[in-house]
């Protein structure tokens, strides 16, 4: 079946990835992931767990979030349903794009997936409603390597499409701190958090 379209972006090692898709009158078929063909791009990752989220209302706001150490997790993400501002913040010490962020819509028309390596920290609000958000990672959710910093760190000036202050979001992305006052804690380490 088809291949896959693979996109360098300006921050080191991530990528856009869209599979070929085949559509006509009754909808579309899309092999969203084939492990022969992500390994003929060169993309070579054992994935090991599943996730998906659904959020009901646009501007929910989700992020930023990271799991530290051996924990670390690279992540193929993709949207299903409803599109998303995907954005990601390169945490890797020593990397040229260090502290640099992106954001890439995300969407059920677009069909694109943004692989995402470990040390990079990951948000993303929703553009419209009922988003399903699902992704695969590397490695199992660990709570206690999870971390994260808050989507309105000023050192980051990250351009969300939405007013933060009326952001949807959990009691626990609200408190998260700043990225200075996340490395006065934790000092990061190349490749990882």
């Amino acid at each position: 079946m088809g291949k896959l379209l693979v996109q360098e972006t300006n921050l080191q090692d991530v990528k856009l990835i869209t599979p070929a898709v085949y559509g006509d009158n009754r909808g579309f078929f899309t092999e969203s992931y084939s492990d022969r063909d992500f390994k003929e791009a060169g993309i070579d990752f054992d994935f090991i767990q599943d996730n998906h989220s659904l959020s009901t209302q646009a501007g929910v706001l989700r992020g930023l979030h990271f799991q530290r150490g051996d924990k670390a997790q690279t992540k193929l993400i993709r949207v299903a349903t409803g599109a998303v501002l995907d954005v990601i913040v390169d945490l890797r010490l020593g990397s040229p794009t260090y502290k640099k962020w992106e954001g890439y819509i995300l969407s059920e028309s677009n069909h694109r997936q943004l692989l995402v390596p470990k040390g990079f920290a990951h948000g993303f609000v929703t553009l419209t409603d009922n988003v399903n958000f699902l992704y695969k990672c590397d490695n199992y959710y660990a709570p206690e390597a999870d971390g994260g910093i808050s989507f309105k760190t000023p050192e980051l000036n990250i351009n969300w499409p939405i007013d933060l202050d009326k952001a949807i979001t959990s009691e626990k992305d609200a408190k998260q701190p700043t990225l200075t006052e996340f490395e006065k804690d934790n000092p990061f380490v190349y490749g990882e958090i």
